[in-house]
């Protein structure tokens, strides 16, 4: 099987499944299909785009910004933390999903506005994973203070 930055080169396109749950919502994995074109420049802010890590992983994740001498912050919609890719690495850009009996183009107005939404869905994210902690920590300090008081 040739790799995908080989078949982006020889076609153009890339139409494959999505693995993993850096992208979600949006990719849901081994149920969405990618269409990814073979891109090597020109990328801005929010594309999601395909590249290649130093230790030969292919990644889509989102550009959040764009940084001086051709370096991107990019980041998993579902993902706390990001990283910094040079252009070099970026071989694909994301174009359109295939969800179920549906293709989202991604210049359509819905998807933009999930775009937009990304960073706020984040925030809560982290907010409420932070928040749940906190709870559990404190329902298993009282639930000993229970035990050790009434003997439970």
């Amino acid at each position: 099987m040739t790799d995908f930055k080989t078949e982006l080169e020889k076609t153009g396109v890339l139409i494959y499944t999505n693995k993993g749950v850096s992208m979600m919502p949006l990719l849901r994995q081994d149920r969405d299909v990618m269409v990814i074109h073979h891109k090597t420049d020109n990328f801005k802010k929010n594309d999601a785009v395909l590249f290649i890590r130093d230790n030969g992983q292919y990644i889509l994740h989102r550009i959040r910004k764009v940084l001086d001498n051709d370096k991107y912050y990019i980041i998993g919609d579902n993902c706390v933390r990001g990283e910094v890719v040079n252009k070099s690495q970026i071989i694909g850009i994301l174009s359109k999903v295939k969800r179920d009996k549906k293709t989202v183009d991604l210049s359509d107005f819905s998807y933009k506005l999930y775009v937009l939404l990304v960073p706020i869905r984040r925030f809560f994210f982290l907010h409420f994973r932070f928040g749940m902690y906190v709870l559990r920590r404190i329902y298993h300090k009282l639930k000993r203070i229970v035990k050790n008081t009434l003997g439970y």
